[in-house]
């Protein structure tokens, strides 16, 4: 082989190589992350997430990538995000157990497979078309925990059984909240019973909304299920124990910080499942032919601890159905 033809063959392989790089790492997929919470506090639930994606085959940082976008409480800044990650060109677009998100990468588009999580009904929400047949280019998971609210002021009820005068929190930035407190009051309809509603949708807004609790000498409290609400875990936890207010939560993840009961699905197995519909996805499976999941399972949870605290006692038959007790 000539010297000149080494060169030219040379000069082309420098050529070669790079773009063959550059369209290895062009194959490597995205995942949308959108989300109403901040980052820090689901850091649990993002690992579980990743788990799901694992158990599809897809480990982050080796064969996928994952591009996050946290609203921080600000509802409105989601439909900004999600045409973003459309700009970037992902693959599809999850959004677990943030139900805001999901209506706004519902809205953002039509051809980019979406996954979501919500404890709302999506068919009610009109983010699927059924259960079983979600529609084009959305499925997700349900855990329906907005209907679990009766079931929740029931456990109070056990714990407080001389209580009437009961508060629910809910999120004034969440446009849902409403149709969930509505089902809320209406479960806690009964003679001589009160229930007053009170609203928050930031940290100062939580603080203020318990100290109208205190002024208005509320005997417990539900907190309404919402991601802005599972974001600030702590939060709402150390002011029900500074206040001493009996308070009954939506996940497990309430107790083990502290608060009195939680009633729910597991929401890290949101999470994980999301994640797998996600990775099933980018390996070829339409969001068409994947029917919306839903918990088979949820979980009571006491902390005896915390009871001890309140002044509490536990009734035995309560303590028999509890699938979980804290001491």
């Amino acid at each position: 082989m000539r010297r000149r033809d080494v060169i030219r063959l040379a000069g082309g392989m420098a050529v070669v190589w790079p773009l063959a790089a550059r369209a290895q790492q062009a194959a490597t997929p995205v995942v949308g992350f959108l989300h109403t919470g901040a980052q820090a506090p689901n850091a649990a639930f993002v690992a579980a997430f990743r788990k799901g994606l694992s158990e599809a085959g897809f480990v982050e940082g080796q064969n996928v990538a994952v591009a996050y976008r946290w609203a921080d409480g600000d509802e409105n800044r989601l439909s900004a995000m999600a045409a973003e990650l459309i700009r970037l060109g992902v693959a599809v677009i999850a959004t677990p157990m943030s139900t805001q998100a999901a209506i706004a990468a519902k809205g953002a588009t039509t051809t980019i497979p979406v996954v979501f999580g919500s404890g709302a009904d999506p068919v009610a929400l009109g983010l699927v078309t059924s259960f079983s047949r979600p529609g084009k280019n959305i499925t997700g998971i349900s855990i329906m925990s907005g209907e679990l609210g009766a079931k929740r002021l029931g456990v109070l009820r056990q714990l407080l059984p001389a209580a009437t005068h009961f508060a629910v929190l809910g999120n004034s930035h969440n446009a849902l909240t409403e149709a969930t407190l509505k089902d809320l009051k209406a479960s806690a309809a009964a003679p001589g019973v009160r229930v007053d509603v009170l609203y928050a949708g930031t940290d100062g807004e939580i603080d203020a909304a318990f100290s109208t609790l205190a002024q208005n000498h509320a005997e417990a409290l539900l907190i309404a299920p919402d991601e802005f609400f599972t974001s600030r875990i702590a939060q709402l936890v150390a002011l029900s124990l500074r206040y001493a207010v009996p308070s009954a939560y939506t996940v497990r993840e309430f107790a083990a910080a502290g608060g009195l009961v939680s009633y729910g699905p597991d929401v890290g197995n949101a999470y994980r499942e999301v994640g797998n519909y996600a990775g099933r996805i980018l390996k070829g499976e339409k969001p068409a032919d994947l029917p919306v999941s839903q918990p088979t399972k949820f979980e009571l949870v006491l902390n005896l601890k915390t009871a001890k605290a309140l002044g509490l006692v536990v009734p035995p038959t309560l303590l028999a159905l509890a699938d979980e007790v804290i001491e």
